[in-house]
């Protein structure tokens, strides 16, 4: 069997692989994936490593099969144990949604008390600004109404398998605020929204080419900033470098809602300013964790 029949069987195999994350990154890239579901004599996890697991679900909502990404922090059978949905960007997926250093700054102060223990679980949710911007392609109903059993069946989320959180980053922040209101609207508020950079724009002109909403009245109607009233009273922390492209947006939110944490700093769209806030991030989710777990 030829060395690229190895490969590509192997990356089928990666559909439920759960791998072990021992470096100082929260993403692993196609390559490490690949040596680990090939390398037979991987050592066990140890206590102080995360484990990623990889897994493909059928979404009725999306009609179609997605990844799924869990990161734990530490290789303990999950009972209940507490999830922080993780949305990723636009052009981006479940894979890709962890911003470097998450998984590594997850274990590090969940072990050291700092923070209670808790999970991020990632879905592919496409390009729609986590709306049904596609008829029949509903990533916030997903979200919503599949997540919950998904959870609960692995033993995750509270017990019903509803999670405590959600965090995103640029049109997956915009998403989580989506999430946020949601909830509330259905009368079981999530207890913290972590909203990094996101994807809040005060042009139609500039939104209409992301092509994710039919016209102005469906954004106006979606968008947080023109919403804000209906997130309810759920804990919000934003984060936006100064140098970002959506920090009006940022700094129209937090005069309109005013959040627990509103941090802006020095830094543009992408993984250097993510990873710098990632500790204040879990500091902020970790605050939020629900104390019966």
């Amino acid at each position: 069997m030829s060395r690229r029949s190895l490969l590509i069987a192997g990356t089928a195999g990666l559909a439920t692989t759960g791998v072990v994350l021992g470096t100082a990154t929260g993403t692993l890239p196609v390559a490490n994936l690949l040596d680990h579901a090939l390398d037979v004599s991987t050592p066990p996890v140890g206590p102080n490593e995360v484990v990623i697991k990889y897994e493909r679900v059928h979404s009725q909502r999306r009609k179609r099969d997605v990844d799924m990404v869990t990161i734990l922090p530490n290789r303990a059978r999950p009972e209940q144990l507490p999830v922080c949905l993780l949305l990723h960007g636009l052009r981006g997926n479940a894979r890709r949604a962890a911003p470097t250093g998450l998984a590594r700054k997850l274990i590090d102060l969940s072990a050291a008390g700092a923070i209670p223990p808790f999970a991020f679980v990632a879905l592919d949710g496409g390009d729609n600004y986590w709306h049904e911007n596609q008829r029949g392609d509903n990533s916030m109903a997903m979200l919503l109404d599949e997540v919950p059993q998904w959870m609960r069946s692995r033993g995750l989320g509270d017990a019903d398998g509803v999670p405590f959180a959600c965090a995103g980053i640029s049109m997956g922040g915009f998403g989580a605020l989506l999430y946020a209101r949601r909830r509330n609207e259905r009368g079981n508020p999530a207890q913290a929204i972590a909203a990094i950079s996101p994807g809040l724009l005060t042009s139609w002109r500039e939104m209409s080419t992301r092509r994710a909403f039919k016209d102005t009245v469906e954004w106006a109607s979606l968008d947080p900033l023109r919403n804000v009233d209906k997130l309810g009273s759920v804990p919000v922390g934003i984060w936006c470098g100064t140098e970002d492209h959506f920090i009006e947006g940022t700094r129209k939110f937090i005069k309109l809602a005013k959040p627990q944490v509103a941090y802006t700093g020095p830094g543009g769209h992408g993984d250097p300013f993510y990873r710098r806030i990632v500790p204040d991030v879990l500091t902020f989710l970790g605050k939020h964790v629900p104390q019966n777990h």
